[in-house]
């Protein structure tokens, strides 16, 4: 190898580290949240992003506009909180279905760990299976729910509260949905790779 070879696989070795140095110092929030997703893919978690902070900026104004109304002039909008209440439920199911398809589920990996690589991959499938399972249980009980509950109006506003349970079924499918995406792109790997990760 000519020193001018060497020369150059040093440099790039050092650049790489300048790289990976600025990544791991870079606040998070700045981050990629979808590293090597599909354009359609990117486009599904930004609608539900878009969606999830208009509830939240929608939520949060609410309050504001209440909160100081009630201390400046004595006076209050006492149908925010049915609305606010109302749109929980759906804040929260954006927040699960992007963290589930980012792969951001809090998880105990220290068990996982003491297994070999192809256990790993199976059992990762499993727990797919399972939680897609749990999820689709879970949309199909909260079909009754809101079949009993969603004609229901609120006090206020007289809305019928299907439009706010209607997230305890949509929720639960969408994450449904999400894990079993998260099987079949896994089992793909796996067959791609002949079972080992």
């Amino acid at each position: 190898m000519s020193e001018e070879s060497r020369t150059e696989a040093a440099t790039g070795k050092d650049d790489d580290i300048v790289r990976q140095m600025e990544e791991a110092t870079r606040p998070p929030e700045l981050m990629d949240p979808d590293p090597g997703a599909s354009p359609l893919d990117r486009l599904i978690n930004r609608i539900v992003e878009a969606v999830g902070v208009t509830i939240l900026v929608a939520t949060v104004a609410l309050v504001f506009v209440n909160a100081t109304t009630r201390y400046t002039v004595g006076f209050t909008f006492i149908w925010v909180e049915e609305i606010v209440i109302g749109t929980l439920p759906w804040l929260g199911m954006c927040g699960m279905f992007l963290a589930i398809r980012r792969r951001q589920v809090i998880r105990i990996e220290f068990f996982m760990d003491l297994f070999p690589s192809r256990w790993r991959q199976a059992l990762n499938l499993f727990a797919y299976l399972v939680a897609a399972a749990g999820f689709t249980y879970l949309a199909l009980v909260s079909v009754n729910y809101v079949g009993l509950f969603g004609g229901d109006r609120t006090i206020y506003l007289k809305l019928e509260r299907g439009w706010f349970l209607s997230a305890m079924l949509i929720g639960p499918a969408v994450a449904a949905l999400a894990y079993l995406e998260h099987f079949v792109k896994g089992l793909l790997a796996a067959r791609a790779t002949g079972g080992d990760a």
